[in-house]
């Protein structure tokens, strides 16, 4: 690895690790230096006019007709008699941190005189892989939250689902907008409101980036990594630090 690289894992994990660390600062794939070209301002907090639209029966109807006959897949929404609609979202998983998952570790038992496969409960982290999308059947009234739940439980991610957040993302003016969804913002009502256009409108799960950090999100051996990382941090802060005194020190005696 680079030695500018600060990645830390697990020493039995170096082996599954694949990383990339010596090319220039920002070579990344063509994909995303063109997102980065494009995503000039992501600081849109407030919805748009559309999205503020309210909706009476009659107009849900209409506009549920005008998105079936524009979609070209069987992806249709469809109105329920009490009045919601049901639909389809396709959401893309851009996450950039690995997730956990449970996973199953055989050990033998004694009991009735021979071994007895019996599951111990543990946990094992993969990255997802890049442009991971997952098609989600919902309700009209089918909260953001929920929608990262069900995200969760669809790829057994066993992570606490504060630590993502379901974001909007719509091109404008040959600029991309990103606005970070409320738990209680109701995506399928975006979707038949913006249309099934995914330039428009389309739906993105990332991690979480809050001004603060909730640590009651982590497990025991995140935080405990985190702290090994704080300690590497401080300690070449202080290297710094002093190295930079020792040669103002230096210069001040040569002129002496």
């Amino acid at each position: 690895l680079s030695p500018d690289c600060s990645f830390t894992c697990h020493y039995r994990c170096r082996a599954l690790v694949q990383l990339d660390c010596g090319g220039p600062p920002g070579a990344g794939d063509e994909d995303d230096g063109n997102e980065q070209v494009l995503e000039k301002d992501t600081n849109v907090d407030e919805p748009s006019e559309w999205e503020k639209t309210e909706l009476d029966q009659a107009q849900v109807e209409q506009r549920i007709k005008e998105y079936n006959s524009q979609i070209n897949s069987n992806l249709f929404m469809s109105l329920n008699k009490d009045g919601s609609y049901t639909g389809f979202i396709k959401v893309q998983l851009k996450l950039v941190r690995p997730v956990s998952v449970p996973a199953t570790k055989r050990v033998p038992s004694l009991q009735a005189g021979r071994p007895h496969p019996q599951g111990v409960k543990r946990r094992t982290s993969f990255y997802l892989p890049k442009g991971t999308v997952k098609h989600l059947h919902i309700l009209s009234h089918t909260r953001a939250s929920e929608v990262i739940d069900a995200l969760l439980r669809k790829f057994t991610v066993i992570d606490n689902p504060r630590k993502f957040a379901l974001f909007e993302r719509s091109e404008k003016d040959e600029q991309v907008y990103l606005r970070k969804l409320g738990d209680d913002e109701q995506p399928l009502r975006l979707r038949l409101l913006a249309g099934p256009s995914e330039k428009v409108l389309s739906f993105i799960l990332k991690e979480n980036e809050t001004g603060e950090v909730n640590w009651d999100a982590f497990s025991l051996p995140e935080l405990h990594n985190f702290l090994l990382i704080l300690q590497r941090e401080e300690e070449e802060h202080v290297r710094r630090l002093r190295h930079r005194y020792a040669r103002c020190r230096q210069k001040m005696q040569e002129a002496l």
